[in-house]
């Protein structure tokens, strides 16, 4: 028997740690696009999980899957071969295109993998002088929050009061070229971690160009270019990868969230041999890394978003998305953006101190889910499986929520 919505909430703040504010809304049930609460409401999902439900919720195919390794096999860690992982990494190889894969779990663990990855073949490959290695990072940027990652930010609430930091890693402005080169005038320069799009800054797209050209700096200076598509990729942007847009292959790329649909945690780092064989038995790893599970899972995942072409979709759905946005007539859109079905509004201050997750609230009444990043920007980010009905649907429910909300603009 279902209790009472609060009751979920009370029994969260009691006995788990106070790192997340979600919104006051207790869900029970997914299946594509939509999630129901404890009490049966319905709700069009705009979050996707931070784009690990590419493929929306509880998808048959990926469940089926799921279902049918679970009864056969799970774990057995990475001391003895299995049966599912070799098959996987073929797969996903071939896939995306490069000679090898290193399987992980989450996010982070696979950016931490990259970070150490790229600092190993800087020493054995570029010949910089042990422990001189540098990374380079973008302002604004989110890869996660392990204390190596968080040493990177610039996102105080992310990496105050977490010292002492990491020391070889440098920040310099997202979309900054000259900055980038600059940069890599160091000869200890590794590598250069970026986002195509950054997501928790609110969506924000480079200017065009900006991949290829800095992918270029990085050939001309022998720097690794690493591609963080953990929220970006498996097609979130109308391309495979959003680096994909600028015809750009990372030497190192980074994937999460959807390569599992959102099912369980699936992560995974590719390069070719050059760069991935710098990392020799005992040097890295993972138990649950490469699990029968989740390699079943993954396959799975990556297998319908080629037949349903949800790249495709996103690409087609993203446009009339935006659209839509461009044209709702009030003030409190400043600005919208975004590629595929990765998009934001700005929202402008309004009323008393109301901001952006004041109208994720008035949107969840009317039966849409969205989240608030930072202060006065709503992502918006529905399964990739959503149709033209459906999201014009969903558009009819955040224009309405924001024209009722305008007369509040100050």
């Amino acid at each position: 028997m279902q209790k009472d919505p609060q009751y979920y909430i009370d029994l969260e703040y009691k006995y788990g740690a106070h790192n997340y504010k979600p919104l006051p809304v207790v869900l029970d049930r997914g299946e594509g696009i939509f999630v129901w609460d404890t009490e049966g409401v319905k709700y069009y999902d705009f979050l996707s999980a931070y784009s690990a439900v590419n493929q929306g919720h509880c998808h048959p195919s990926i469940v089926n899957a799921l279902n049918q390794q679970a009864r056969q096999l799970t774990l057995t860690s990475r001391a003895f071969y299995n049966s599912s992982l070799g098959n996987f990494e073929e797969y996903i190889t071939n896939y995306f295109g490069y000679d090898k894969v290193l399987p992980m779990n989450t996010g982070a663990e696979a950016v931490e993998t990259a970070l150490k990855l790229c600092r190993k073949w800087g020493y054995e490959k570029k010949g910089i002088e042990e422990n001189k290695a540098v990374i380079v990072f973008a302002t604004e940027n989110f890869h996660g929050r392990t204390l190596a990652i968080v040493s990177a930010s610039t996102d105080q609430d992310s990496k105050g009061g977490f010292g002492p930091y990491m020391p070889g890693l440098e920040i310099i402005e997202y979309n900054d070229l000259n900055a980038l080169e600059e940069a890599l005038r160091d000869s200890n320069v590794a590598g250069f971690i970026v986002e195509p799009i950054q997501g928790e800054a609110g969506v924000v797209v480079p200017d065009e160009g900006y991949l290829s050209k800095a992918y270029e700096l990085c050939k001309k200076n022998n720097v690794l270019f690493i591609a963080d598509e953990v929220q970006t990729g498996i097609a979130r942007t109308g391309r495979l990868l959003a680096v994909d847009h600028e015809n750009v292959k990372a030497d190192i790329l980074i994937l999460g969230k959807a390569l599992s649909g959102g099912v369980l945690p699936v992560s995974a780092v590719l390069a070719n041999d050059d760069i991935m064989l710098c990392i020799r038995p005992g040097e890295h790893g993972s138990t649950f890394g490469g699990n029968p599970l989740s390699c079943k899972v993954a396959e799975a995942a990556l297998k319908v978003v080629k037949d349903e072409k949800l790249a495709e979709n996103a690409e087609a759905m993203g446009q009339i998305f935006r659209e839509r946005m461009a044209n709702i007539d009030s003030p409190l859109v400043e600005l919208v953006r975004g590629k595929g079905l990765l998009n934001a509004i700005v929202i402008k201050p309004f009323g008393e101190n109301k901001t952006a997750y004041d109208v994720c609230l008035a949107m969840k009444e009317k039966g849409l889910l969205a989240k608030q990043t930072h202060t006065h920007i709503i992502r918006f980010a529905p399964p990739l499986v959503i149709n033209k009905e459906e999201i014009m649907q969903a558009c009819d429910i955040i224009e309405q929520t924001i024209l009722e909300l305008t007369p509040e603009l100050v």
